[in-house]
């Protein structure tokens, strides 16, 4: 998978820029990828990034643990090619190494996310100065497919608009709160 993502970014007839977006697991091989410095990354969005393994211990809690959004939570239940315990079950990934990541990094992550803990998450991301943290008050761990998953997708679309600007991310909006 990381192969074939790799190839993607370097195929230089592909419009940009080039963002990863990576949730839970997904986030820990888009770092990999960033950290190793791969050609063609222009931009690292980070989701739920995984801070230490975590076990629901029921499926009725990792439902919950996923998100308060009763629609993705009937996806979840009802889709029955969704694998169930994949929270559980992360991979064997080392830690990602921000420090190596050279690229801008918005890292979305739910306030009440118990399978990540904003504290654990915010603790990864502190003195990286590529790395903005916005926090979800009320999101949970698929901060993606939440309850505020429109303002999650703003927050996304807002920074690749920047993004598309300048690297240097001028600012288009503020005053926001």
């Amino acid at each position: 998978m990381l192969d074939e993502a790799a190839k993607l970014l370097a195929d230089e007839s592909l419009p940009g820029p080039k963002v990863l977006v990576g949730s839970d697991t997904g986030a820990l091989y888009a770092a990999r990828l960033a950290a190793e410095q791969t050609p063609g990354i222009d931009a690292l969005i980070l989701a739920g990034l995984p801070t230490a393994p975590w076990a629901s211990g029921s499926w009725e809690a990792e439902v919950e643990a996923r998100t308060a959004c009763p629609t993705h939570q009937a996806r979840l239940t009802n889709d029955p090619g969704f694998r169930r315990g994949a929270l559980d079950t992360a991979p064997d990934l080392p830690e990602p190494s921000l420090d190596l990541v050279r690229v801008p990094v918005p890292a979305l992550h739910g306030a009440e996310d118990e399978v990540s803990p904003l504290a654990d998450a915010l603790g990864t991301y502190e003195g990286h100065p590529d790395v903005r943290t916005v926090t979800f008050n009320g999101g949970r761990h698929d901060v993606l497919n939440d309850a505020l998953h429109r303002t999650a997708a703003a927050t996304v679309v807002l920074f690749l608009e920047r993004l598309r600007l300048s690297p240097e991310l001028p600012a288009i909006a503020e005053g926001i709160a």
